[in-house]
């Protein structure tokens, strides 16, 4: 009889062990279970990466590596003013790469750089189109030197410092996603797009400064066909107002003698139109508003422009 009852509580126990075993076999595809996995082989590929760079000595693209030089950081870097620098600091021609870039947004231009005669002052950046709350880029890897509030100008603002020797500045955002000292790669979202300060419509107000100048930002950037126009700058404070564009008629800026690129002509009094132009498209272009350019025309707001047709710019 106790040998039957063993025999009894053995089989109890094989079908139990195999019902737990079965059980054990589902608790295994649990999601614990495969994010544990998952964390395993993504240190495994990642000690394979890091293998991979110390045997072909390549540099690994970490956070840290971000950080620029400190050297750069050290004039200025906790002012709350926009221009930290000494003016007898400023070297008279600095090469700048511009290479590694990303459009700070792809809005179209609609306030050139340059002097506005409206408000007796100079416009220190350029202002692109955008929707409230479009998402804003960094323009280069680099740290943030400062996010600050100016109700009468900038409105919320960041200015961002490159290890190029750059700095960037972005105006009239509604939100800063972005903080003092952090660290930023070029096309990381650093804002949101708005109308705060000195403004009428949401828009990107956007400098390039070198050591405190206000560079004219197409002179580095083609926001038409959003590229740079050239992999290196080259800061004159001789030509840092100058546009540069592609047409083969102007002449090399001063300072870009090796440039294959042409600067823009500050200077030019008339404009041809071409397809697809509106008296609008084109006073944007120029700094001017549709009113003024029909005014130095002589022409009424039921005037249509045709193609061909040489309109006075000043």
């Amino acid at each position: 009889m106790n040998q039957i009852k063993k025999i009894a509580l053995w089989a109890i126990f094989a079908c139990t062990a195999t019902t737990v075993s079965w059980a054990q076999n589902i608790v295994s595809k649990s999601p614990h279970s495969e994010a544990h996995k998952e964390l395993l082989a993504n240190q495994a590929k990642r000690n394979e990466q890091i293998q991979f760079v110390e045997k072909n000595t390549f540099i690994d693209l970490l956070e840290e590596d971000l950080e620029p030089e400190l050297d750069i950081y050290t004039e200025g870097w906790n002012s709350k003013a926009v221009n930290p620098f000494s003016e007898s600091d400023v070297p008279d021609t600095k090469v700048i790469d511009v290479t590694g870039y990303y459009m700070p947004c792809p809005g179209y231009v609609t306030s050139n750089y340059g002097y506005r005669r409206k408000f007796r002052r100079m416009h220190k950046g350029i202002d692109l189109k955008i929707q409230k709350n479009d998402t804003i880029y960094a323009a280069f890897d680099g740290k943030v030197r400062l996010t600050a509030y100016e109700r009468k100008g900038y409105g919320n603002y960041v200015i961002i410092r490159h290890p190029n020797g750059l700095e960037t500045v972005y105006g009239h955002l509604n939100k800063s996603l972005v903080k003092a000292d952090q660290v930023v790669r070029a096309g990381e979202p650093i804002a949101l797009g708005g109308s705060t300060g000195r403004s009428t419509g949401p828009h990107l107000h956007f400098e390039t400064r070198f050591m405190g100048y206000a560079i004219n930002p197409a002179a580095i950037f083609d926001f038409e066909n959003q590229t740079t126009h050239t992999d290196t700058y080259t800061f004159d404070k001789k030509t840092y107002t100058k546009a540069r564009n592609f047409a083969p008629a102007k002449t090399l800026a001063k300072g870009e003698s090796s440039n294959p690129y042409k600067q823009g002509n500050d200077d030019v009094l008339t404009y041809t139109v071409k397809k697809g132009d509106t008296l609008s498209s084109i006073a944007r272009k120029h700094g001017l508003s549709s009113t003024s350019l029909r005014k130095m025309n002589n022409l009424e707001s039921s005037d249509v422009i045709k193609v061909g047709q040489v309109l006075k710019l000043k």
